[in-house]
């Protein structure tokens, strides 16, 4: 009985002298226990005020009184109503020595001091005359290069490109990378194949350094002139030993859309009545030796016909960090997951003399995704060919291709600036409180 009262007691006592404490205790107000952040308010409410670029139109008349009347009400319904502003628009010019100037054009505020505690922030206003543009640099152009090749053969069927056409995606591959060379050609049949391959280009376009993007997923289009002996030997495995070789002597850069790469070869007048087990005509298989012949061919080893499978399911695959980031920088957005049944063992790289130029995808285990490779030949420090291969499972995106080789490369873009004098105009918005000393 005497225990409980002791702690009735405690208890008694202890809520008097909190009661007591809270009574005399003096607490900060709202402002200082949540203070607002006054350079975040003002920019965004210079944004929200140009979202339909009324800002942008009123900084560039400024005698236009109606104008500035609705953008002060505006401006008054954004702000909380114990926010005072001064808004100042500069006319951006530059002196007779080149240092830039900042002539105020116009003002409207509802204070005349703003206090100790204000806050600011800017915004640039272009005008409507200005436009955005983006050049981009010329891949190779330093190095004796900037030749693209697109091949669009009439007379080729494609395979594990299912919902497209090898043609369709050769018009797409065109409009997404034909800006960052100084010649892209599209390879209309295989004759025109033929011809390059053989060492003649088509529109006095320079060969070496050339990037060959081959739409046609697990298929290569073939032309006749290599539809007999030897590159039909062991259903044409040779032949992809002989682009092998060509890749290498011409430092091309060889990609491969999605699939297994050089699974079969195609032409549609030679293999007429031929078809892939699937209903495509106009084709026949070379299976797992084309990969490997054209890996032979690159290494420049003794041509031998090797029908091993070096590729493997690996389920769901991610982009790189690396490939995320020129992503943004290029405006290529593919999506960041895709799935893999065709990643190349890495064991290709101690045998070939290849090294990893780019991994597009994190590796799974001993295999690579998607990557490009640099052969680099053994007792040599030079690239002699590269080869992009993405084994990822049918339906190809054209968007990977394009942010693969710009990852690759790195070509710089060139943007316009706002800045360009009498074009923009800065407008400074400066807040702070009601009654504020």
């Amino acid at each position: 009985m005497m225990r409980t009262i002791e702690v009735l007691v405690v208890i008694i006592i202890i809520t008097g002298a909190f009661i007591g404490a809270s009574f005399f205790a003096v607490l900060p107000g709202p402002r200082q226990v949540s203070p607002m952040n006054l350079r975040r308010l003002s920019y965004t409410t210079l944004q929200l005020l140009d979202s339909n670029y009324d800002l942008s139109i009123a900084a560039f008349d400024t005698d236009n009184a109606t104008i500035w009347q609705e953008l002060q009400v505006a401006l008054s319904a954004s702000l909380p109503p114990n926010v005072i502003y001064n808004l100042t628009v500069y006319n951006i010019g530059t002196s007779s020595s080149g240092i830039e100037l900042y002539d105020p054009k116009f003002t409207i505020a509802n204070a005349e001091n703003l206090g100790a505690s204000s806050d600011a922030a800017s915004y640039l206003a272009a005008s409507s005359n200005v436009t955005f543009n983006v050049i981009p640099e010329k891949i190779g152009e330093q190095s004796g290069g900037s030749t693209l090749y697109i091949l669009n053969c009439s007379d080729a069927n494609g395979w594990w490109i299912t919902g497209y056409t090898a043609q369709s995606l050769a018009q797409d591959m065109y409009k997404l990378l034909s800006p960052y060379f100084k010649d892209t050609i599209m390879v209309q049949n295989t004759a025109e194949l033929g011809q390059i391959l053989a060492g003649t280009p088509l529109n006095g376009e320079l060969l070496q350094n050339a990037v060959v993007i081959n739409t046609y997923g697990e298929a290569v289009p073939i032309p006749n002139a290599y539809c007999t002996t030897p590159y039909s030997d062991n259903s044409y495995a040779r032949y992809s030993y002989e682009l092998g070789q060509i890749v290498s002597q011409y430092n091309w850069t060889w990609a491969s859309i999605v699939g297994y790469p050089f699974y079969y070869v195609s032409n549609t007048a030679v293999f007429e009545t031929e078809q892939n087990d699937w209903g495509i005509y106009g084709m026949r298989r070379t299976s797992t030796g084309g990969l490997n012949a054209f890996l032979q061919g690159l290494d420049n080893h003794s041509y031998n016909y090797d029908s091993d499978w070096i590729t493997s399911d690996v389920g769901v695959v991610t982009l790189t960090n690396d490939a995320k980031y020129y992503s943004n920088y290029y405006g290529i957005y593919p999506s960041e997951f895709q799935t893999s049944t065709r990643a190349l063992s890495n064991s290709i790289l101690s045998s070939y003399h290849l090294s990893v130029g780019l991994n597009v995808f994190n590796p799974v285990g001993n295999y690579l995704p998607g990557s490009l490779y640099s052969h680099v030949a053994s007792g040599s420090t030079s690239t002699t060919g590269v080869f992009l291969a993405l084994g990822l499972t049918r339906t190809p995106d054209i968007r990977l291709t394009g942010l693969s080789l710009l990852t690759y490369y790195k070509p710089r873009l060139y943007r316009s600036e706002y800045t360009t004098y009498g074009t923009s105009r800065l407008v400074i918005l400066q807040l702070g409180f009601l009654g504020a000393e």
